[in-house]
């Protein structure tokens, strides 16, 4: 076989495990959700075993591929409208490629031990250049997964750093983050990472990451990567001692367990608060990658959202995010079950498809597909859903992608919204707690039917609102295809 032209040829399911019993069905939706977003699987080698861990999209319009197995791998043909893709090796022997950029003729690779950048000088089509652009962190365990940005427009990546089997500090600079320049300069942002999944900017260019359920954090969040900033996990603290720790500041307060996380925001500045939390189960349990549908349209009727993929449960999701009083909140909600393994990396390609990836192997994960790349495509049919909720003063506007009935999504009773939070505290996760019933108490329904704003006794500031939207029908009747919504109130807006 030539080793750098792998021809495509459709490949069998190879399952080797099984995702583990708890991790049912999601939101129940699959089939609803098939009917606007089919899942296609670009045909690829047996012999290919690809487990994806980042993408990007190159000026000729191929997909770059970087592999847990350490390499990256160009495909040409992922985007056609029947995919019939051949699979060349451009680079091997790299250390889980999960970051994965692309300028002027370089790509920047994220692996476990260093930043580099690689080229091909000669034109030949493989690797001759590896330039180790930062190597600042240690490296002590295979479970301290290293994240890396697209390359941003001023040349930088963006690195975090999970910490030593996700609990422990055991090498330099676990649980921090970095921002790499283009010329080698490594440039500490934040401590007390846990154990991160994706990094990327939002919607609106601001740099965040993706953090897993586990100690200080009560469930999956998006989270801002505010610079001097401090995510919550204090066991990273020696790294202030050291030369690039000490230019980030003062080590913070140590914060207190068995507490609430608005609580400790007041008494340690530094302290940053859950962007967006998916709550445990209900949304992702293990999120990881993030982008922006930048597709203008193509990809449906989220244009400038962000779309996050769930190693677990083998889901695609959806957030909004915005800024209130200085602070970042907003809202989650479900998109696209039934992915074939657990998700670790997804981007959206020109034509509006968004592409996935990832594994089944080293936790359990629904999707029982061992090698499989996959992309979810538009139907043109609009789907009646929830396009987005923002904060007011005194409770939500909520958008729909379709003009809602004015007499159901009128009627106050047919909203129900719950509000909880969880324990901020050294032990693993937390269940939800501090519950409350808001009540919705007015709701307005704008003149084209396509929002409706919410007036709402009980906002609770530091509580997940969790909303339930069963009695909103469109104008000829049909539900909702998710009838669920999720949105992290740090601030009311003044």
């Amino acid at each position: 076989m030539n080793r750098r032209l792998i021809t495509s040829l459709a490949a069998p399911a190879l399952a080797t495990c099984l995702p583990a019993q708890e991790l049912g069905d999601t939101w129940g939706t699959e089939h609803a959700e098939a009917a606007y977003y089919r899942v296609v699987e670009l045909p690829l080698p047996r012999e290919l075993c690809l487990e994806a861990g980042s993408f990007c999209v190159l000026p000729d319009g191929r997909l770059a591929v970087g592999t847990r197995r350490g390499e990256i791998l160009l495909i040409t043909g992922a985007f056609e409208e029947i995919p019939a893709p051949t699979v060349q090796r451009f680079a091997t022997g790299l250390d889980e490629v999960l970051g994965l950029g692309y300028r002027d003729g370089a790509f920047y690779v994220t692996q476990q031990t260093e930043l580099t950048r690689i080229t091909d000088r000669d034109g030949d089509g493989r690797a001759d250049r590896f330039e180790n652009l930062s190597d600042v962190w240690g490296f002590a365990n295979y479970h301290e997964f290293a994240w890396g940005s697209p390359v941003q427009p001023d040349g930088s990546v963006t690195v975090v750093l999970g910490l030593s089997e996700s609990y422990y500090y055991k090498a330099d600079y676990r649980g921090w983050a970095f921002r790499i320049t283009a010329d080698g300069r490594s440039i500490p942002i934040a401590s007390g990472i846990r154990s991160a999944g994706g990094v990327a900017p939002n919607e609106h260019g601001v740099m965040f990451y993706a953090e897993s359920q586990g100690p200080w954090n009560g469930s999956c969040s998006l989270k801002h990567l505010r610079p001097g900033g401090f995510m919550g996990h204090p066991v990273c603290f020696p790294a202030y001692d050291l030369p690039l720790g000490k230019e980030l500041g003062p080590t913070p307060a140590v914060p207190k367990s068995q507490s609430r996380l608005v609580t400790e925001c007041e008494r340690i500045p530094e302290l940053v608060p859950y962007a967006v939390v998916f709550p445990y189960r209900k949304m992702g349990q293990s999120i990881t990658t993030f982008r922006v549908d930048d597709t203008e349209g193509r990809f449906g009727p989220f244009a400038g959202q962000l779309f996050l993929g769930d190693y677990s449960l083998s889901c695609v999701m959806r957030a909004t995010t915005e800024l209130v009083d200085g602070v970042w909140q907003g809202a989650c909600y479900p998109f696209r079950e039934g992915l074939g393994n657990g998700i670790l990396a997804c981007e959206f390609s020109p034509k509006g498809y968004l592409i996935t990836g990832g594994t089944n192997r080293g936790w359990p994960v629904r999707g029982n597909r061992s090698y499989v790349l996959e992309r979810l495509e538009w139907t043109g049919a609009t789907p009646f859903e929830i396009e987005r909720i923002s904060a007011r003063p005194d409770g939500f506007l909520v958008t729909f992608t379709l003009p809602v009935d004015p007499a159901s999504a009128g009627a106050p009773e047919h909203y129900r919204l719950l509000s909880y939070t969880h324990v901020f505290q050294q032990g693993y996760g937390s269940p939800e707690v501090d519950r409350t019933t808001p009540r919705v108490t007015a709701a307005a329904v704008a003149a084209d039917g396509r929002s409706v704003h919410l007036v709402v006794d009980g906002l609770v500031p530091g509580h997940v609102h969790e909303f339930d939207f069963t009695g909103v029908t469109d104008r000829g009747g049909a539900p909702l295809v998710h009838t669920k919504a999720y949105y992290t109130l740090n601030r009311i807006p003044k």
